[in-house]
């Protein structure tokens, strides 16, 4: 697979980056971890190292399945995350439930 740059990773899907950047910037969120389903996995990276360097949070990608917005990875709190971004799910209010909002 050829390695490609954001801009082509947008142009293909609508990932709401400046949103997710706004979001991560309002809510001070310093650990964020991002869940993809496993056709965007190949830009996970990509994605990860462009919200890092605008935002100046540590991402972390969650590396297993993940089948729709109810699929929080168990135990999601004990990695002390402030927020938890889903891409091509449908929002989840797993906040009111353990106190870490998803996107």
């Amino acid at each position: 697979m050829i390695k490609k740059s954001i801009v082509e990773i947008e142009k293909e899907y609508e990932l709401e980056i400046p949103k997710i950047m706004r979001i991560i910037k309002k809510k001070k969120a310093q650990k964020v971890l991002l869940q993809f389903p496993d056709g965007l996995k190949p830009y996970s990276t990509v994605i990860a190292d462009e919200i890092e360097n605008k935002t100046g949070c540590n991402c972390m990608i969650w590396l297993g399945d993940c089948f729709g917005a109810c699929d929080v990875p168990l135990e999601v709190e004990k990695l002390g995350v402030d927020l938890i971004v889903q891409f091509g799910h449908s929002k989840w209010n797993y906040e009111k439930e353990k106190g870490i909002e998803v996107l």
